[in-house]
């Protein structure tokens, strides 16, 4: 395998998430991976205003290698997704990982409720993120709880929420564009994931017609890591097919 791998993460988070998932991957023998900061998150540049999805997308056109295979967590499944649209050749794969797609009316109000929350709360809101990541029944280790969650309460506030906005509101305008995208996609999620669910997962691989969906069994919100391996080897068998036909 020759061609870079970009991940991006999701919001609240930085390139930091994606550690074991990276090291299992480079274990693979896929080549070089690059872990990105997204707008406002991590080592990059705070957030002072109102912005959209194809702000994100244009940050990190700027970082990509000029051909590449990018994944993308959550917002950073949005994010590549408004890649693959405006740059398409760019991009050699697309790999959705917990992604939305196209939110209903009670999946929008659920989503716009955790929002005004983290206004009201910031500390309270990330607690309650973390609870809904990691239940008490996880397999991810307590210390790399901590590490999430120092992450999470890290943040910019300000930054934070408005990227969080992003993440609420990007997937009902993505998703009727998705349909005219000629690249390979994969959309994965676990089958438990409340917000990010198998349904949204099918869907968005069925509306994109390169598109194929994988369901992780028992797996949550948190798929890089809480299963890496595991979601690493999917992904890495994806991209092995796709550049074994390059």
């Amino acid at each position: 395998m020759t061609l870079p791998i970009v991940l991006l993460h999701g919001v609240g988070l930085d390139s930091g998430m994606w550690s074991e998932f990276a090291g299992s991957m480079r274990r693979r023998g896929v080549g070089n991976v690059l872990s990105l900061d997204i707008l406002g998150h991590g080592t990059n540049k705070a957030i002072t205003r109102d912005v959209a999805v194809a702000d994100f997308a244009a940050d990190v056109r700027g970082r990509l290698p000029e051909r590449c295979h990018v994944i993308g967590f959550s917002l950073g499944a949005l994010v590549a997704q408004q890649l693959a649209l405006e740059t398409p050749d760019r991009l050699a794969s697309m790999v959705c990982v917990s992604s939305v797609y196209n939110r209903s009316p009670d999946q929008q109000q659920a989503v716009a409720g955790r929002l005004a929350a983290a206004r009201e709360n910031f500390e309270a809101s990330a607690d309650a993120s973390i609870a809904r990541w990691f239940p008490a029944d996880t397999a991810v280790s307590a210390a790399r709880i901590d590490d999430i969650r120092r992450m999470l309460k890290a943040n910019d506030v300000d930054s934070y929420l408005y990227a969080y906005k992003v993440f609420a509101t990007a997937d009902s305008e993505l998703s009727a564009a998705l349909d005219g995208l000629d690249i390979p996609v994969l959309a994965v999620t676990g089958e438990d994931d409340p917000g990010s669910t198998p349904a949204m997962t099918r869907e968005l691989a069925a509306a994109i017609p390169r598109g194929r969906a994988v369901v992780v069994p028992g797996a949550r919100h948190m798929l890089p890591c809480e299963k890496p391996d595991e979601l690493a080897g999917i992904i890495a068998e994806f991209i092995h097919d796709l550049e074994d036909e390059l």
